[in-house]
């Protein structure tokens, strides 16, 4: 299921990209009969993925073929939706994607993309985009994303370690920081310690962090890793706090911000041309139908999706 929300006449309206059976479906093994169509309450349209029928459901919630070619085609619907022109009636302004199982993917043959922001970038043709974790303490920018650890030093190079930079910096003034300061991770211990421990930090940061200031971007680094996220804890604002911190891999970046936000963690996309946003956590097989989820971080994404289209609009106005 997707969430899409366009403005109309200065309101925020909202559309979910899914499926009717599906939804009936989930809302049956949670005992809630039909009362979920109740939820989504005025102002909020259903727009259906076509659905023939459903497959009988597994024992329990688990990745499947067809919750792969289900939740791809609403992907998929959400992003046409976007792309329409902003006159159209069919437009969106925004997307909200729900988790995805990327093993559901696999399994109905999407193997081209590990993830909703591979997809998306190519949808949009979007030549510089990255991935953003946004929470109430913190801000958090990823150089590589689903990459195996042992690749990452081959994938860092100057050019990804700079668009980082430049889409933290971009991110934060989406969010209204208008002289950002960016903070930038080693990638090995110590930041390399002087190239006893690595020479990539030397080599490769450095060097994409001075291009980053030689362009005007406040950014510094690269720093340990183990300590420079204290000084990006929001708020309060201090001397050397810093607005956003660029992560060499995944890990890297999500272990702190999920630590301190993990209720309220978003995931958005920054470069393209459209708002999107996500929770920042997985399908929760485990606990998904016991009726024990939490839907915070969820929440948290519609907000924020809100958040920047609003300050978009005031932009607009300006």
């Amino acid at each position: 299921m997707e969430l899409a929300a366009p403005i109309r006449s200065g309101a925020f309206a909202v559309r979910v990209f899914g499926s009717a059976a599906v939804l009936g479906d989930a809302a049956g093994l949670l005992g809630l009969s039909d009362a979920w169509r109740n939820v989504l309450g005025a102002g909020v349209r259903l727009v259906e993925v076509g659905v023939d029928a459903l497959p009988e459901r597994p024992a329990r919630p688990t990745s499947t073929q067809f919750g792969g070619m289900l939740s791809f085609a609403a992907v998929e619907a959400a992003i046409a939706a976007a792309r329409r022109p902003p006159g159209d009636p069919e437009h969106v302004d925004a997307i909200v994607t729900a988790p995805i199982s990327k093993t559901s993917w696999t399994l109905a043959g999407h193997t081209r993309f590990p993830g909703h922001t591979e997809l998306l970038a190519e949808r949009f043709d979007a030549t510089e985009s990255g991935m953003l974790f946004v929470g109430p303490s913190m801000r958090v920018m990823l150089a590589t994303i689903h990459v195996p650890l042992r690749e990452v030093p081959r994938v860092l190079t100057r050019g990804v370690v700079l668009r980082a930079i430049r889409l933290a910096d971009r991110a934060c003034r989406d969010f209204g920081v208008s002289r950002p300061a960016i903070g930038v991770c080693g990638v090995n211990p110590h930041a390399g310690e002087g190239g006893l421990l690595g020479h990539e930090d030397d080599a490769v940061i450095a060097p994409a962090v001075a291009a980053a200031r030689e362009a005007g971007l406040n950014a510094t680094g690269p720093h340990p890793a183990d300590t420079i996220f204290t000084r990006a804890v929001l708020p309060p604002r201090g001397p050397g706090t810093l607005d956003a911190i660029v992560a060499m891999y995944h890990d890297q970046g999500l272990i702190p911000i999920k630590l301190l936000d993990k209720r309220e963690a978003v995931n958005v996309t920054v470069g393209l041309p459209t708002i999107r946003t996500s929770p920042a956590h997985g399908t929760a097989f485990d606990i998904a139908g016991a009726g024990t989820a939490d839907p915070a971080s969820m929440l948290a994404a519609i907000r924020t999706a809100l958040e920047l289209l609003d300050r978009a609009r005031g932009a607009d106005r300006r």
